[in-house]
Parts: structure tokens; C-alpha cells; sequence
């Protein structure tokens, strides 16, 4: 089978998660929800299946940004990135990966140009792919309670309604903020978001 390339695209926008319907409002999967936000006000459709994702196409400012959920498991989040990122000839630097942050409390927002995984096997597996200088816009889903509790339990726990609507009104935020690095002010959006 042949796949068509038509002159790749300028960005990749992906939200981290994982597929089926019993992880819908994890923590984990505030990066899946945060794209379904983003779809939701460009009116994207994610009809597109390939690489072990779905996604669609958002043309923003002249430019072709892809918008994808990886259906691959947290952990494997890097081979549809990586794939999807070959594929459209799109370096790392214009590949943003929207994730949840367990040090960081609900509600607040970090962006990073770059980095290490800081423990988030999602990141880990995109750093294996295509290195660690792809910015980030990390969404905090709050600690653990106590030391001893399970993370996968946690990070696999669903929101209560306090912190859900917290965290979705950081969806706005995070939007803004991909607009900002697409139109290369990922400094305005730190010194904006990241208090």
C-alpha cells in the first residue's frame, strides 16, 4: 500500500491518554480531552485513522497542524507520534504533547520548551522516538494523597466534580497557548501561562 504524503504539514498537536471509553475523565487523559476541546472549537473532526491514531487536520494562520489522540496505549504514546511526525516531515520542535502532571496541583499549567520525562512513561516513550525537544503544555492533575497509594491507581482514578470543572477551565488556557507556540511566542505563552 502506498501512503500519499501531500507536503507533510507544519505542526503536530497531540494529547496524551488512553483509548476506550472506562479511562474517559482519568487523569490520565486530560491530554485526550484537551484535543476533543480543541476539536471542538476549530471544528475539527479527528476521521482520520493511521498510525495507531486518529486524527484530523486544523489549518490555522496558513498553516497545517495535526491534531491526534495516539490509540496506543500511555505507554507506546511515541510509536504514533514518532510515525506521525516522519510521515508529515515535522520536526520535534513543532511536535506539542499535551499531558497530565501529577506534581502539579489541579488546575495549574506548566509549558516547557523542552525537557526531560520527569517520570511520565507517555513522555518517555515520545523522548525514544524523536528526543526531548518538543515543548509540552503540562496540565496538573494533582499528587498523590498519600505516599503509600498505588500511582497507576491514581493517575487512573476519575475526577471528582470540584476538580473536573477546574480542569476544564485550564482547556481554554491550554488552546491559547498552542496558538502561541504555533505562532512561535512560546515565551509570551510561559511568561503567560506558567504562574
Amino acid at each position: 500500500m502506498i501512503l500519499k504524503n501531500n507536503q507533510g504539514a507544519d505542526f503536530l498537536i497531540a494529547g496524551l491518554g488512553n483509548p476506550g471509553v472506562k479511562y474517559d475523565n482519568t487523569r490520565h487523559n486530560v491530554g485526550f480531552a484537551t484535543i476533543d476541546y480543541i476539536c471542538e472549537k476549530t471544528g475539527v473532526k479527528l476521521d482520520k485513522s493511521k498510525f495507531t491514531a486518529f486524527y484530523g487536520i486544523w489549518k490555522y494562520n496558513d498553516k497545517k497542524i495535526i491534531l491526534l489522540k495516539p490509540q496506543t496505549f500511555m505507554n507506546l504514546s511515541g510509536d504514533a507520534i514518532g510515525a506521525t511526525a516522519k510521515f508529515y516531515k515535522i520536526s520535534p520542535e513543532n511536535v506539542i504533547i499535551i499531558y497530565d502532571d501529577i506534581s502539579l496541583p489541579v488546575g495549574k499549567m506548566r509549558i516547557r520548551s523542552k525537557g526531560s520525562a520527569g517520570g511520565h512513561n507517555g513522555i518517555k516513550s515520545i523522548i525514544n522516538h524523536i528526543g526531548d525537544t518538543f515543548p509540552r503544555i503540562k496540565l496538573g492533575v494533582g499528587e498523590k494523597p498519600h505516599p503509600d497509594y498505588d500511582l497507576a491507581d491514581w493517575v487512573l482514578g476519575k475526577f471528582n466534580d470540584e476538580d473536573k470543572n477546574l480542569l476544564s477551565e485550564k482547556f481554554e488556557s491550554a488552546y491559547q497557548s498552542a496558538q502561541l507556540i504555533i505562532d512561535g511566542q512560546i515565551d509570551k505563552a510561559m511568561n503567560l501561562y506558567n504562574r
